[in-house]
């Protein structure tokens, strides 16, 4: 994973050095922490683990227990975990990742949050989604999770939507290819509670429109489609998506069709949604980002309102 956007005003720029994490992990009872090996992950070498790609990311301080209390299949590949965190000074911003440590696994996992920030203030609650590989992490969570299984959790990154009341209304443009779809939900599902919160009291931030970009290989690897179809619905006038699917073999259902495209997105496309009140938000492999990322710099988008997070 690579980030590339604002610093996050209140977070602690530690690397994920040993007095970093010990002044963190201090915060747990020393039962739950004696089973989770952090010390042997912080001498891993191995370029692709999260922590040696995102050594140099800021992270907040906390680290809290999770408790897993509900698990479920997303797609033929994609498991996804909902989790409370009872620590109250654990919070994170819409888009960000998590350190993932897990008993017994001397390999730390990054994955994104997929719920929004409000899930997390009023229940507690966090929801991740888990691509099968042969990551440790990853195994972890397909093969040996359960309920009530309990981990340790820390937010990072750089990738994040976060406005403020006093802030200028913004359209958002999300674009997500494959899990990528993870961070990208947690901005559009918290931007489906700002627009509540402002319907309702019209106190808060007034957001502006939304358009989702999703590609994957078929729809069954479509993750969330009922949860971001119900949200385009809901909000007809805020929330639009385009879905497209590059290796569909199997008829499109009744149901997807309106808003399914066979291909992939398109240059074109993203094009007619650029403005000055627009911000950008990409998220997938690093040659799709890199592609939407150059294509919006040379259509004259500021390189302030492009955000992308990559993931290999």
């Amino acid at each position: 994973m690579a980030c590339a956007a604002v610093l996050v005003p209140g977070f602690v720029g530690c690397a994920v050095g040993a007095s970093c994490t010990r002044a963190a992990v201090s915060r747990l009872t020393p039962g739950t922490w004696r089973h989770l090996t952090l010390a042997s992950t912080m001498t891993s070498q191995r370029k692709t683990d999260h922590l040696e790609r995102t050594a140099s990311v800021v992270r907040r301080e906390v680290v809290a227990v999770a408790k897993v209390c509900g698990t479920a299949s997303e797609s033929p590949s994609v498991k996804s975990l909902r989790l409370l965190v009872a620590d109250k000074d654990f919070s994170f911003k819409a888009g960000q990742w998590i350190d993932f440590f897990i008993p017994g696994v001397s390999v730390v996992g990054g994955f994104s949050v997929c719920s929004s920030p409000r899930l997390l203030e009023q229940e507690r609650m966090i929801e991740l989604a888990v691509k099968y590989t042969s990551h440790p992490p990853a195994l972890w969570v397909h093969n040996e999770c359960t309920l009530n299984s309990e981990v340790a959790v820390r937010v990072g990154g750089e990738f994040f939507f976060d406005p403020q009341p006093t802030d200028a209304p913004r359209n958002l443009v999300l674009i997500a290819g494959g899990v990528g779809i993870n961070p990208l939900l947690s901005i559009l599902r918290y931007s489906a509670d700002l627009h509540r919160e402002w319907a309702n009291k019209r106190s808060g931030y007034e957001i502006g429109t939304i358009k989702l970009f999703y590609s994957a290989k078929n729809t069954s690897e479509l993750l969330f489609k009922k949860n971001i179809l119900n949200l385009v619905s809901e909000f007809p006038e805020k929330i639009a998506c385009s879905l497209h699917v590059t290796k569909q073999t199997t008829q499109i259902s009744a149901e997807l069709r309106p808003y399914i495209t066979e291909g992939r997105i398109t240059e074109e496309e993203i094009k007619d949604h650029i403005s000055k009140e627009t911000l950008f938000y990409i998220c997938g492999p690093p040659p799709m980002t890199d592609f939407f990322s150059k294509q919006l710099e040379n259509n004259h988008v500021p390189k302030e309102h492009i955000f992308f997070e990559k993931w290999w």
